[in-house]
């Protein structure tokens, strides 16, 4: 029998605080023979046995035996049984008969047991059990326990499904041998087979996995991808080393049917001023290409008591295919574009008494190309290095600066690129004024732009080096106004906010100057009050104008909460403009100088409304007055009734350039019982889940997600397809299976990430710590 130490409770236990029966001990010290006595009490003078029963008969040999509605408690140890013998000397019971276990919310049922109450050591023949701390049980010829922190089995069984028989439960381990000691997070099952809906789906000599939800070191199961459309059928077996607890590492062989062998590393840590991630990915040998292939991922960052901040973010790719075949192992809003990035600030308050910051940069890029569609890419930043601060000066009058050097390079050019290198010297600088009163505000504005420039070859007017200083007058101003309305048969606050922006920026030439990082800028409700079109340095649009808007919110009074939002804005130019953001060259090599025309710039209209109950709508809409019609429209509509239940629908429209629908969803399709999101009561219900995007320009699906969820209380199974485009006429398709088995693993490839990213609103059925690790 295994005999585990004793626990830490019985270690305390003084020889002062053992328990003595009264009157039985009494008897079997003067010799006699007690007589049955009915539902009579034995208890000890500190309270810590007692034992109740219709008879109790103490015997010469100091056991006392129990008969009928026994209950034997200690602590939070309470033994039912109907036939218990007792012995005074040895503090140790036998239950005879049919016996109940509940010790911390741990149930332990059999056909007899045996207790030594002072290290609550104990035998259970014909087991069956319920383990709180995991909500997980199941039954066992043999089953040995200490206390709550270790349990021994022999030919036992574990499901957290609940079932009348949990050998026939929808998923159950089976194990010649079980193991589970919860205080060194260890569980072991030696001769183990994994049995799901009756079938067995994995059998193993030895499973090591963790008791708790705590990480373990072991092999992980084995993720299996069945479909990739350029990898074919994928295994992965990762192997878990938790290194400490704030550092781990997972080294992860697979094979890959179209391309061969492959090993993925990563380690974390997360210590008191440093946290990172470092993956690599490695193909000795990708038989489709025939060559070696690999990929990296380096995610650091940390911070010292000086104040001093730094950060490492590293993507690279062996080729240019690379983001097409392993796009999950590089995740990326733009996986062409791979950014080399290494920065650090230092504040210098500590030893200027301003509040300034020195900071420091290398950015490159990985430029990741397609022969039908080239990108050019931005340039390499070796170094960025600058001063940068903001403060309060006298009377409220507010400033800032920033005064920086880059040296801008290319490497890879694309094809007929003939952008020079150079290096830039700038200056920003601004002085502002704010004035924020309870019926508005008022802030009057002066900024200047400087720079100067040296390229390593001539500008289009002869020049390798060139200045420029542009100021900028500016005044944003506004009133706030608010009133109690009624809106849907509810009271709410009302707001109204008319808002003048004012700006004059001189006209200065700009033609020949190099473009290092300037483009345009989006056109929405806050870029539309911003001084410049462009961001960046190196380009300042010529503008005397003014922004005309106003908005409207309608919220709780109490809660605060808004339910309505309404907005519209329009530019006015008091003169033409001759450096406009619409006629930055496509090329990127400057700005043409142009003259735009229209005084009056599109009409930008912008609202969202939870006015109606489970209802969220959005529209944002870009309309050009000269010409009657819609620029640009964003609308979109969500409704979410309930937990696990939202549909979402998007209209993106952009004239000339694009037109896509999008559908999301999340919805449950067949319910045999309400599930209880972390709970273990087996249920059944099956969710649709999705997104789909489709092109009404090209006519046809550019993003497609769609799957199924199975939610039955015990278990979770997810079967997801995925398809995203990767040229114009390419796409790339694949095929996630996991299965749940809460409180115990996860099999197969995740695609809860990819549901995340994709669906508004969408949630999780279990929490993502809901089901552990497992290994063998």
């Amino acid at each position: 029998m295994l005999r585990p130490r004793p626990s830490t409770a019985a270690h305390r236990l003084s020889s002062a605080r053992l328990p003595r029966l009264v009157p039985v001990a009494a008897a079997v010290a003067l010799g006699l023979s007690a007589a049955p006595v009915a539902a009579m009490k034995i208890d000890t003078t500190d309270d810590r046995i007692t034992l109740e029963a219709d008879q109790i008969r103490s015997q010469l040999d100091d056991l006392s035996v129990a008969r009928g509605n026994v209950d034997l408690r200690q602590g939070d140890l309470r033994l039912t049984t109907d036939l218990l013998e007792f012995s005074t000397r040895q503090r140790r019971a036998w239950a005879r008969a049919p016996v109940r276990v509940e010790q911390a919310g741990n149930l332990l049922e059999g056909r007899s047991a045996n207790v030594q109450l002072d290290t609550r050591e104990g035998q259970i023949d014909g087991a069956r059990y319920r383990i709180a701390r995991t909500g997980g049980g199941g039954t066992a010829r043999v089953l040995n326990f200490t206390g709550t922190d270790r349990l021994a089995a022999e030919q036992a069984s574990y499901t957290s499904c609940r079932a009348d028989d949990p050998d026939t439960a929808d998923w159950v381990l089976q194990a010649d041998r079980l193991s589970l000691d919860f205080e060194h997070n260890d569980g072991r099952a030696e001769g183990a087979s994994l049995r799901f809906l009756g079938v067995p789906i994995l059998a193993l000599p030895v499973l090591s996995f963790p008791a708790t939800g705590e990480r373990k070191s072991g092999w992980l199961p084995p993720t299996i991808y069945p479909f990739d459309s350029r990898n074919g059928f994928e295994l992965e077996t990762p192997y878990y080393v938790n290194l400490a607890p704030d550092h781990d590492l997972t080294l992860t062989p697979g094979v890959l049917t179209r391309r061969g062998l492959s090993l993925t590393g990563e380690y974390r840590y997360l210590w008191a001023q440093d946290e990172g991630r470092l993956k690599a990915h490695w193909l000795p040998n990708d038989r489709t290409t025939g060559r070696s292939r690999g990929g990296a991922d380096i995610d650091l960052q940390g911070e010292r008591a000086s104040g001093l901040h730094y950060q490492l973010d590293l993507q690279h790719a062996s080729d240019d295919s690379y983001w097409k075949d392993f796009s999950r192992v590089l995740p990326s809003l733009t996986p062409r574009l791979l950014a080399q990035d290494l920065r650090a600030s230092q504040p210098l308050s500590a030893w200027l008494g301003l509040p300034l910051q020195a900071y420091a940069r290398v950015l490159g890029w990985r430029t990741l190309q397609v022969a039908d569609a080239p990108i050019l890419p931005p340039y390499q930043r070796l170094p960025q290095l600058g001063l940068m601060g903001q403060g309060e000066a006298l009377a409220g009058l507010n400033w800032s600066t920033q005064l920086e050097f880059n040296h801008f390079t290319l490497r890879n050019r694309a094809t007929g690129d003939t952008r020079p290198d150079g290096e830039r010297a700038h200056l920003l600088g601004a002085l502002w004024w704010p004035h924020d009163l309870s019926w508005g505000w008022f802030t009057p504005r002066m900024a200047i732009n400087a720079a100067s420039y040296r390229t390593d070859q001539a500008m289009s007017d002869g020049r390798t080096r060139a200045s420029r200083a542009i100021p900028t007058l500016s005044l944003d101003t506004g009133l706030r106004f608010e009133r109690s309305t009624e809106l849907f048969g509810r009271t709410l606050s009302q707001t109204l906010e008319p808002r003048l922006h004012y700006v004059r920026t001189p006209w200065r030439n700009q033609d020949t100057l190099p473009n290092f990082d300037s483009s345009v800028n989006d056109f929405n409700e806050i870029s539309i009050y911003q001084d410049n079109g462009f961001s960046g340095v190196d380009f300042v649009t010529d503008v005397h104008q003014v922004t005309l808007g106003a908005g409207s919110r309608w919220f709780d009074p109490v809660g605060g909460g808004e339910l309505l939002r309404l907005g519209l804005a329009q530019r006015y130019l008091f003169k033409d403009q001759r450096i406009t953001p619409e006629r930055l060259g496509a090329s990127g090599l400057g700005a043409e100088s142009g003259v735009a025309a229209s005084r009056f710039s599109d009409v930008l209209l912008f609202g969202s409304s939870t006015v109606v109950p489970q209802w969220r709508f959005d529209v944002n809409l870009q309309y050009n007055t000269d010409r009657q019609r819609t620029t640009r429209s964003i609308l979109a509509a969500r409704w979410q009734p309930g937990d696990f239940k939202t549909l979402s629908a998007t209209y993106r429209f952009a004239r000339e350039l694009s037109e896509q629908v999008e559908l999301g969803w999340q919805w449950p399709i067949y319910q045999r019982e309400t599930p209880r999101a972390g709970g273990s009561a087996c249920g059944g219900t099956l969710y649709g889940v999705g997104r789909i995007n489709f092109s009404r320009r090209d006519a046809r699906v550019t993003e497609g997600l769609a799957g199924l969820e199975y939610d039955a209380g015990c278990w979770i199974g997810r079967v997801v397809a995925e398809r995203v485009s990767t040229g114009t006429s390419e796409a790339t398709t694949r095929l996630m299976v996991q299965l749940e088995l809460i409180g115990l693993s996860r099999l197969g490839p995740s695609p809860l990430k990819v549901l995340k990213d994709n669906i508004p609103g969408y949630r999780m059925l279990r929490d993502d710590g809901a089901a552990s690790t497992t290994s063998p």
